[in-house]
Order: C-alpha cells, then structure tokens, then sequence
C-alpha cells in the first residue's frame, strides 16, 4: 500500500526558512511524480511545485527564486526548502503522487495528510 508521510513543518518569522521532506513508501522498483502543494485557510488548495524523474522542475510564479525542489529517487523522498518566507506561505503543505504504471503495478494518485507552516510578519 503505498503512503505519503511529510515532515519538517512549523513557525517561522518572515525571511526564515523550513525544509519540507515527504517520503513516498509503497512504490516497488519506481519513482513516481511528486508534487507540493498548499492550502491556506479559506483559499483552494494551490500547486505548489513539482520535480519528474530527469530532474524537471516547475514552480508556481508565487515562490520561484525563493523555493526550491529536490528529490532522492533511492529514498522516495521529496524536499522542498522554502527561503526567504512571507506571511503569506502560511498553509498547510501537501506531498502528493501521480498515477503510475511500473510492470505490472498500477499505483492512483496519492496525497500526505499534510504539514503545516506558518509564517509570522
């Protein structure tokens, strides 16, 4: 059964860091798609940023410059080392996988039960 547990949430003052980790377990032989994303109080759930196999990356305009993504594809864990934080990162920070076919496995998309960081001014 494949599980998606995140840490390295907390408070912070603005212009503090935190380092986000999600570890992927379940996944036999594959690495799948990870994801980060966000959900404020009162907001829809927003993406965050995403890291592929090859080591693609995408973020969203909010937070390029000041976040960064990684992953270590031995441990099937994601990284997201945020910078530089605004009050506005406040939000509770998901990990989430995409569909995956690997052999004869199929795995759905998955989602972590969250992290939260909030960023006092």
């Amino acid at each position: 059964q494949v599980q998606l547990v995140e840490s390295g949430g907390g408070s912070v003052q603005a212009g503090g860091s935190l380092r986000l980790s999600c570890a992927a377990s379940g996944y036999i032989g594959c690495t799948p798609l990870m994801s980060w994303h966000r959900q404020a109080p009162g907001k829809e759930r927003e993406f965050v940023s995403s890291i592929e196999i090859d080591g693609s990356t995408s973020y969203t305009d909010s937070v390029k410059g000041r976040f960064t993504i990684s992953l270590d594809i031995a441990k099937n864990t994601v990284y997201l080392q945020m910078n530089s934080l605004k009050p506005e990162d406040t939000a509770m920070y998901y990990c989430k996988t995409e569909p995956l076919r690997c052999g004869t496995r199929v795995y759905g998309t998955v989602w972590g039960q969250g992290t939260q960081a909030t960023v006092s001014s």
